[in-house]
């Protein structure tokens, strides 16, 4: 049977966690015959598709406003609640508009039950789903206790309510087993465990000849060896080891390349690595100014890469990481049959470790075993390439499109059925 699913979130548009995941999940389901559509505030989704509500970004204007009165503060004024509480009913209504003109037949809220970026679109969707009884899976990628900006609020009363929802019409699916274990102890709330996956059956395609020039655009000679760093620069990310396991390895040929920008953390700690690399004698290059959701050209009229466009010409993956929720990059490195050095983040040593990968792994610091160990995967291009056939073959046994498939045709049918 064909059904009709209704994708919400605050933005559904580049490449965050969200968006592309969600984008996943609406292929395995089309896979299905099941139809897409799309309702956020940023959305670069099929307008046909969609309906874009800008009052349901969590950079508009009245939800900044709501925002700044209820972080790091222990109370809050009446004004507060009335514009939640009227921001709320206004989006509700559009939940309604968006179920009528689409006749969807199940929603999926993509983290806008989870992190509460949008207090006001959590409330008014909890309160759409207690008063039609609408069947929904809830898309959980990271909670508010695992982000410390949101420990001191005003808002105790509307976290319980909608961050998550407990309701008998709502299926909890999470990312990895310490959000399942948590949700359980602090809500009283089961999931189903539905981690990030990448398409491994269909390996990469070719390289074509837009990104073949990649090497020599950027600035980088056929003798060097590129270690990718694909990630925003935040300081979770932990890039500060990748420059030192670089300084360690004594190797003028390297390059350290970051692929994205600082975002919107601050320029204190790029300015550190910028610091530290110079120090440390690394070759840093930040090419965000070249890498973009899209292929495209730049003011300059210079091609504009996808990071998927950078992946082949690397050497090596840094992902020196001291916490993920999962790990897309690392699964889009093994995808590659790239050699990846990372540190043992948390998530990590519980839901991807134990499945038998193969990687040179620090935990917490770079030692000179490792320094080693990547030396000779450098060196070793059998060594190298048993490693990354065997971790792809491994991925594509636990998380590939199928599994993801199994798990959502499970759920969508125990929905149906209630």
């Amino acid at each position: 049977m064909s059904l009709n699913i209704g994708f919400v979130s605050t933005r559904f548009c580049g490449t965050d966690g969200v968006s592309l995941e969600s984008a996943k999940w609406a292929e395995i389901l089309w896979e299905s015959k099941h139809v897409s559509y799309w309702y956020a505030g940023e959305l670069d989704r099929d307008p046909d598709m969609s309906l874009l509500v800008p009052e349901a970004f969590f950079k508009h204007e009245e939800n900044l406003w709501i925002n700044k009165h209820i972080w790091g503060q222990t109370g809050r004024e009446p004004e507060v609640s009335q514009r939640i509480h009227r921001s709320a009913t206004y989006l509700k209504g559009t939940l309604y508009e968006f179920v009528e003109k689409f006749g969807i037949d199940i929603l999926i809220a993509e983290n806008a039950l989870t992190i509460p970026m949008h207090v006001p679109l959590g409330v008014a969707l909890t309160e759409f789903l207690a008063e039609t009884r609408m069947p929904c899976i809830a898309h959980h990628h990271d909670f508010s206790w695992e982000r410390i900006r949101f420990s001191i609020n005003a808002v105790s009363d509307f976290l319980e309510l909608a961050f998550p929802p407990r309701l008998s019409n709502v299926v909890h699916t999470v990312i990895n087993q310490a959000a399942q274990e948590q949700l359980c102890w602090r809500r009283g709330v089961t999931s189903i465990l539905t981690p990030n996956v990448v398409d491994y059956r269909n390996p990469p395609p070719p390289l074509d000849d837009y990104a073949s020039d990649v090497r020599s655009e950027l600035g980088f000679s056929d003798d060097d060896l590129i270690f990718l760093q694909p990630t925003r620069i935040v300081p979770r990310k932990g890039i500060e080891h990748a420059i030192k396991l670089v300084e360690m390895l004594e190797d003028p040929r390297i390059k350290l390349v970051i692929s994205h920008e600082a975002g919107d953390e601050g320029f204190e700690y790029v300015n550190m690595l910028r610091e530290l690399a110079h120090e440390s004698n690394v070759d840093l290059r930040i090419v965000a100014d070249r890498v973009a959701d899209l292929r495209t050209t730049d003011e300059q009229g210079r091609k504009v890469y996808t990071l998927w466009d950078l992946y082949p010409h690397a050497d090596f993956i840094t992902y020196p990481s001291l916490y993920e929720g999962f790990g897309n990059a690392l699964l889009e490195a093994v995808y590659f049959r790239k050699p990846v050095v990372i540190n043992r983040y948390d998530i990590y040593a519980r839901d991807i470790e134990p499945r038998g990968f193969r990687f040179p792994m620090m935990e917490g610091y770079v030692q000179r075993s490792l320094v080693r160990q990547v030396r000779e995967i450098l060196e070793n291009p059998e060594l190298r390439d048993q490693m990354t056939e065997h971790n792809y073959q491994t991925a594509r046994k636990f998380f590939s499109y199928e599994v993801l498939r199994r798990k959502l045709n499970a759920i969508i049918a125990n929905l149906i059925v209630e």
